[in-house]
């Protein structure tokens, strides 16, 4: 079973592209802060070792991959809200 983590932060890469924009996603899970490259999350989600979601509006909020011009990115499911759940998270800790 896949560990599932929230994120909470994340840090952009300064690029315009919202496709391109997330460098690293991360959170506290178990009293631990982690954090992980765009990269990795995308693998881990991919080979189902870990899962991750963002609480908005009060709801959990999965994390999924998304491919644009041939580009693997996450993204959350659409929850109905139109602002970008990820995007819109603070910045990580560096």
């Amino acid at each position: 079973m896949a560990i599932r983590k929230q994120v909470s932060c994340i840090n952009k890469n300064g690029h315009y592209d919202a496709h391109k924009r997330i460098e690293y996603i991360g959170g506290i899970h178990n009293n631990l802060r982690w954090k992980l490259p765009e990269d990795r999350a995308i693998a881990n989600i991919k080979n189902r070792s870990e899962e991750y979601y963002v609480v908005a509006n009060g709801r959990s909020v999965d994390v999924i991959v998304a491919t644009h011009d041939g580009h693997e990115y996450l993204k959350t499911k659409d929850d109905g809200y139109a602002p970008n759940n990820l995007l819109n998270l603070p910045e990580c800790p560096r």
